[in-house]
């Protein structure tokens, strides 16, 4: 990529350290793209500091001080809103989450409701595929199947 603007030159050039950086702190995908927002709206605003002839030789350096401090600065303002009524049960809510699931599993086939169930209950692909004549590879396979099945049913 070619560019004559330096900043854009140097967000291309990083991308890939400040995706990573914003994906240790975070696994949730919108929530990834907004961290790395914050962190090149840092670099923009020390861009001059970032671009100083005696500081090329550090910049990398620079640039992951700068992006890292922005993420940790921005996921505290966002978990600060993040909390959750005193009223609120969670307890109540994870048996109704808990009860939703084992509804959905419920409308599963067999005998993906027994590989889900018994994958739930601790057992290892060898031994739900044993206990079911199948191979552990077709487990796995059916059990990727299920979970999408499954997370179709929350959505």
């Amino acid at each position: 990529m070619r560019t004559k603007d330096p900043f854009e030159a140097l967000l291309h050039r990083y991308r890939g350290l400040l995706f990573t950086l914003c994906r240790r702190y975070s696994t949730r995908g919108l929530e990834v793209e907004d961290l790395v927002q914050e962190a090149s709206v840092a670099l923009w605003r020390a861009r001059e500091k970032i671009f100083e002839q005696g500081l090329a030789m550090q910049e990398a350096a620079l640039v992951w001080k700068i992006s890292r401090n922005a993420v940790i600065d921005a996921l505290r303002s966002y978990h600060q809103h993040d909390e959750l009524p005193e009223s609120y049960d969670t307890v109540a809510e994870d048996r109704t989450l808990v009860h939703e699931l084992h509804e959905q599993i419920a409308t599963l086939t067999e005998p993906d409701r027994t590989i889900v169930r018994m994958q739930l209950e601790g057992y290892s692909y060898e031994e739900i595929g044993q206990s079911l004549g199948m191979s552990e590879k077709n487990v796995s396979v059916r059990l990727v199947r299920a979970k999408e099945k499954l997370r179709e049913g929350f959505v």
